[in-house]
């Protein structure tokens, strides 16, 4: 019996849990639409906060769907056997439905009978306890009694066995992790007792406590289960390959990346390229370009570190880099035909980049010169990391570079700096989440129904051919991208903040009722993302269809207020070029009540 293919793996697990009674969703874009607490998606759960809440899904109380998530937090570590930027996430969720043994018996049966895991290679973990909240012996029992010995069952503190809450307050609880054995011979202790041989690969969490803003933990009155697995990690495992490079999905990039045997740091430099320019295919593939801000700078930056370590091969032509973008797409493109839709753009994204690189890596090597200058036998540790982190240039090209002058490199004071940007960056990382997961802030709510405005003041204005390309909001303002040929004019600018403001003005109410995606264009919403929807979605709606007042109708996952007279006052701040024949917006908005409520269901 051969072992099963990713794709396999990816279906079965979606039809396993859609025969448990779960809707099966699409996966959300990489890029959040109203969250301004993140850059990417990190997680399956990510796109799904507002219903973890307490808000209704369109789908029920129980949903599964296969996430693309990126995660940069470990992009130093990409290269060993099982780090990626970019992964894929299976989950399954219940909204206030089944709770701990209704989890753990289905992942159980999922792992067991689905991909006929021995239980002897399973081992897992449960919280173990503490002022908070007791120790979860309930989990612990569940599993003792569907087959796994209690020495397989370990005990660990919050900082492993407990999910959130994402900010200082919100949703949190314990949560149970599943391992596979990884070691040598035969299967021994748990991940507690023998933490490197046992490889995590799925994680329940249990959501039944709420974080008060005094530190306290509350009941929840809605218990939800969060479950998340990693589809590589799982995917090595069944085909008994020793790194995910090696799944079947992953191993013809690689093969494209190492055109000969390599030696150990050459197949490190191979997995980076593998991984960096996956990622960067998904991310160009959901509208991202290369900048040096947010998500287009997370991806110039994993294009440079990409092309950084085809040096470090071999010298590798021009175009390298768009040649593995069609392995990516080969291999990927059936499970994500996106990826397909915008093959051209991706690898022009990343041909032009590779040209821009070539020029800064020039003009770095003219900053590396005067540094010999003035350096004497040494090139200090500060500039050797000043030369990495403007100009590219890794820590071993700089030392070739040195020998060839017989020099040496600070590598102890290159280390120090590069620790301390580290510091900083996940110093920066955590104040982009203190607010949580998803900041559903009175101040993005208003902004995000400003959006629903703006996008019919522009059809308004501009005409029927107006549809949504994008949108980013922050508890500031909000950035909106939508399709149109032209800079528009200062007139037509005018007119759609009047007619923004005029909504605002009259305080129409905003509410939603649930249907499908064709009643939804029948009854004439918009919605230009169809690949997201799932059977039924939500239709927001401004303004009083009996009275003949609808200013807006669109198909949305929310939250908006309730009534627009909320909003307070709009202002658009500039309009530029976004792409080819897209144009971008970014609004404030300023007033409006202290208090707001939020839009209610038909």
């Amino acid at each position: 019996m051969h072992p099963l293919s990713t794709d396999e793996i990816r279906q079965r697990y979606l039809e396993f849990f859609r025969r448990k009674g779960h809707t099966i969703i699409p996966g959300a874009p990489l890029v959040p639409e109203n969250d301004p607490t993140v850059l990417f998606t990190t997680a399956g759960m990510h796109p799904l906060v507002p219903y973890l809440l307490g808000e209704r899904h369109p789908g029920g109380k129980r949903l599964t769907d296969v996430q693309r998530c990126i995660r940069t937090q470990d992009i130093d570590e990409v290269g060993d056997a099982s780090h990626l930027t970019f992964f894929e996430m299976l989950g399954n969720w219940s909204l206030g439905d089944y709770f701990k043994e209704g989890a753990i018996s289905m992942s159980f049966e999922f792992l067991t009978r689905v991909l006929t895991i021995p239980v002897e290679m399973l081992a897992v973990t449960c919280f173990e306890g503490d002022k908070d909240a007791p120790k979860d012996e309930e989990s612990a029992g569940i599993w003792e009694k569907l087959g796994i010995p209690r020495e397989r069952i370990g005990f660990l503190p919050k900082s492993n066995n407990w999910w959130g809450p994402a900010g200082l307050t919100g949703p949190c609880g314990p949560d149970t992790e599943m391992f596979y054995w990884i070691g040598e011979g035969e299967p021994r202790g748990n991940p507690v007792t023998h933490d490197a041989e046992w490889m995590e690969i799925w994680n329940d969490v249990f959501m039944q406590y709420n974080k008060t803003a005094e530190g306290t933990f509350e009941s929840l009155k809605q218990q939800n289960v969060d479950t998340g697995m990693g589809l590589e990690r799982v995917a090595a495992v069944l085909q008994k390959v020793k790194s995910v490079y090696e799944t079947d999905r992953m191993q013809p990039i690689m093969t494209a990346v190492l055109r000969a045997p390599a030696n150990p740091e050459q197949v490190r430099h191979a997995r980076i390229i593998a991984d960096h320019l996956k990622a960067a295919c998904f991310i160009i593939a959901d509208g991202i370009t290369p900048s040096n801000v947010d998500q287009g700078y997370v991806l110039r930056r994993l294009i440079r570190r990409a092309v950084r370590s085809t040096r470090q091969l071999t010298e590798y032509g021009p175009g390298f880099c768009a040649a593995i973008a069609q392995v990516v797409v080969e291999q990927y493109g059936d499970a994500y035909p996106h990826l397909k839709e915008r093959a051209r753009t991706i690898e022009d994204t990343l041909n032009q980049e590779e040209v821009q690189f070539s020029k800064t890596l020039q003009e770095g090597l003219k900053q590396f010169a005067k540094a010999v200058t003035s350096s004497g036998k040494t090139i200090d540790g500060l500039t050797a990391f000043h030369l990495y982190d403007t100009y590219g240039f890794p820590l071993e090209l700089t030392k070739e570079l040195a020998q060839e002058r017989k020099m040496t490199v600070d590598e102890s004071g290159f280390k120090k700096a590069f620790e301390e940007h580290q510091k900083l960056s996940r110093a920066g990382a955590e104040q982009k989440f203190k607010g949580g997961l998803q900041d559903h802030s009175e101040e993005t709510t208003k902004l995000h129904t400003a959006t629903h405005l703006l996008d019919a003041a522009l059809r308004t204005v501009l005409g029927d051919h107006v549809y949504q390309k994008g949108s980013n909001i922050t508890a500031e303002r909000l950035r909106f991208d939508f399709s149109h040929p032209d800079k528009m004019t200062a007139e037509q600018l005018q007119e759609v903040e009047r007619l923004v403001n005029q909504a605002i003005k009259d305080d129409l109410p905003v509410s939603f009722h649930v249907t499908n995606v064709d009643e939804a264009k029948k009854e004439g919403a918009i919605g230009v993302f169809d690949a997201r929807y799932g059977n039924e979605v939500k239709v927001y709606v401004v303004g009083d269809p009996e009275k003949g007042t609808v200013f807006s109708k669109e198909i949305c996952g929310g939250p908006h207020v309730a009534r627009t007279g909320m909003i307070g006052g709009f202002k658009i701040q500039k309009e530029e070029s976004s792409s080819a024949g897209v144009r971008r917006i970014k609004a404030t908005i300023s007033g409006g009540p202290v208090a707001i409520e939020v839009a209610k269901e038909q």
